[in-house]
């Protein structure tokens, strides 16, 4: 296990790249402690798997360091860094038993086999699968296939990290949740440094401490599941995490006010700077129904369970509202509150509010 720092780092596959538009990852600074768990979030194309290969050796970066410890691993190959990986295919021998494929990457290494059998007793228990240890792995099912691929790279207790690429990508839906909460207890029982690459959202803020949000080859945001929900600080986080996404509003910034359609509203403190374009960004578990307020009218209304979202329109812009129990009639006349402690400018996309203290 180690903690993991990428220090200026940059990619481009281009031979010479002369501009920001030419690096499929810009600059990257990050440190992740030792033993956590921790999320690479965003959509295809944004640059997390060529970040993964970065730091597991399969890439050398155009410019910046990788470091394990404080020990400089940017030139070292795969082999010599010490990291196991689980991709979106489970990774194992069909011919194996569950047994000899847990074991594999112990034997490989030349470990004595009294300590194998000790450690793939040990990673079967937690895995919950000492019953197929004798199983050939061509009869699992695809969830236990991701298991075992799981335990190969559990195995080893002398990792520097384990590292998921889109690990449940294959998995029925059905059963993700049981691998999800799976890898969460394993994680919190091994302490081994986690990195989990996923452009799903739930997968993300249900298995790491920490998330790193990436588009287009920049980081935007990093934090805890609730720091990203609840203060976004980017537009795009706001849009891409969250179910429905925040709402971003077109509006209008004057002498330190933020006017939307006409009326100024409230904010969770001053603006900073001046120009560029403003929007305004509010989640819809904040956007509440009132006697006073916006005025609007309802689109559409849609039942999702446990709530109910309501899209309404102020002018010719939608808003929409996550609302728990009764819900306004589609085509009603409203009137929309927006919770001023959760209501911040964004300029060019980044937030541009400071918190009232």
């Amino acid at each position: 296990m180690a903690k993991i720092t990428l220090s200026n780092l940059r990619h481009s596959y281009m031979p010479n790249p002369t501009g920001p538009d030419d690096y499929a990852l810009k600059e990257i600074d990050l440190d992740w402690q030792d033993g956590g768990a921790y999320a690479l979030l965003g959509p295809s194309g944004c640059g997390k798997s060529t970040l993964l290969n970065i730091i597991s050796g399969l890439l050398v970066p155009s410019e910046g360091r990788i470091l394990f410890d404080d020990r400089d691993v940017t030139d070292l190959p795969p082999d010599q860094r010490n990291i196991a990986q689980v991709f979106q295919f489970p990774v194992i021998y069909d011919t194996m038993t569950v047994r000899n494929n847990l074991a594999f990457p112990l034997r490989n290494r030349g470990v004595d086999e009294a300590r194998i059998a000790q450690r793939v007793a040990e990673i079967a228990t937690m895995l919950e699968v000492e019953e197929m240890l004798d199983v050939r792995a061509s009869h699992l099912s695809p969830d236990n296939k991701q298991k075992i691929s799981m335990g190969r790279g559990l195995v080893r207790d002398d990792v520097n990290v384990v590292m998921f690429d889109e690990p449940l990508t294959v998995i029925d839906p059905h059963l993700k949740w049981k691998l999800r909460s799976k890898l969460k207890e394993l994680h919190q029982r091994v302490r081994a440094t986690m990195i989990y690459v996923t452009h799903d959202q739930t997968e993300a803020l249900t298995f790491a401490d920490q998330v790193v949000v990436m588009q287009e080859g920049e980081v935007v945001q990093i934090g805890t599941p609730v720091e990203l929900f609840e203060r976004p600080q980017h537009t795009f986080v706001g849009h891409f995490i969250g179910s429905p996404g925040m709402n971003v509003l077109p509006v209008v910034e004057a002498d330190g006010r933020a006017t939307f359609e006409g009326e100024t509203v409230a904010l969770e403190g001053n603006i900073k700077g001046q120009g560029g374009r403003t929007e305004l960004g509010i989640r819809p578990e904040f956007v509440t129904f009132a006697e006073k307020g916006l005025e609007a009218r309802v689109r559409k209304v849609s039942d999702v369970g446990r709530h109910s979202v309501v899209e309404a329109m102020v002018g010719d812009t939608r808003v929409k509202a996550v609302v728990e129990g009764d819900v306004p009639e589609q085509g009603a006349a409203v009137h929309l509150n927006f919770a001023p402690e959760h209501t911040r400018l964004y300029r060019d996309g980044w937030i541009a509010t400071e918190v009232s203290s």
